[in-house]
């Protein structure tokens, strides 16, 4: 995931980093000390943390597939992140090799490893654009490049909003995302919740927000929201194991018999 408020210039190293910090909760090597003591915190509040960041990626998986099973073949992936194999244009390129995927983030560290890292199938095509999701215009723009915009696309905010606060409008930045794709386009999202522990993803909130993040979980109520207008694949809007288990991964619980606090949906344009 990437993060909401910061752009595209010089590394900072002296601030964890959202990416970063998701990197860390992958196993991954490309964060920095300042990321690992972020992610620790974190972890000291929420052990179960590296596996929801697992339970989002495996859902990442499982409907980017579905959706090329479908018919999609054009992608739009906002707030990329660190690559991490196997990533969406090896998904949805393995069900069909033509589909051609825009990966979007604002971390110049993200944009460089995309670029070294995420190459496509002959047959396809796989692009790299520096955006900040609070400017949705410029993305499309860049994405135009790329995309047939008269044809559907799949727009996927995976583990994003969660970190665009209320004061910067997240349901109005996914409007105008939504606005100019055609019908049968379809949208992807998966956003934490302090449903099930308010007090501890308040800490949570706070460890992000202290690093420069505008962190802010959401309700159920208010993760539907985003989907007002849209058709919702079944089985709609559920917490992240519970999306088509079947076709991925195995359901994964936090190690305490508990859900993984995650939900996520994907809808259809009409």
């Amino acid at each position: 995931m990437t993060d909401a408020g910061r752009s595209a210039d010089d590394i900072d190293t002296g601030k964890p980093h959202s990416a970063r910090m998701y990197d860390y909760f992958l196993g991954g090597k490309d964060n920095y000390p300042v990321d690992a003591a972020a992610a620790e915190q974190v972890t000291s509040l929420f052990p179960a943390v590296s596996t929801m960041a697992r339970t989002n990626r495996s859902f990442m998986h499982r409907a980017s597939r579905l959706l090329a099973e479908r018919g999609l073949r054009q992608f739009l992936d906002i707030g990329t992140g660190i690559p991490t194999e196997p990533n969406l244009h090896q998904i949805v390129q393995g069900v069909a090799p033509e589909a051609r995927v825009v990966y979007a983030d604002n971390d110049p560290i993200v944009l460089r490893h995309a670029e070294a890292l995420l190459h496509s199938t002959r047959a396809g095509q796989t692009a790299y654009v520096a955006g900040d999701v609070r400017e949705p215009g410029k993305i499309i723009a860049a994405a135009r490049e790329t995309l047939d915009f008269s044809r559907p696309i799949a727009l996927s905010l995976v583990a994003l909003l969660h970190l665009v606060a209320d004061e910067d409008e997240p349901r109005r930045i996914v409007r105008e995302l939504l606005e100019p794709l055609a019908s049968g386009s379809c949208l992807t999202l998966s956003h934490a919740t302090g449903d099930f522990d308010p007090e501890t993803w308040e800490r949570v909130v706070q460890v992000y927000r202290k690093g420069g993040t505008a962190a802010q979980v959401r309700s159920l109520g208010e993760f539907s929201e985003f989907f007002t207008g849209l058709e919702l694949v079944d089985p709609g809007v559920v917490l992240a194991a519970r999306w088509h288990p079947e076709r991925g991964e195995p359901r994964e619980g936090d190690g305490g018999g508990e859900e993984i606090p995650l939900y996520v949906a994907v809808a259809r344009k009409p």
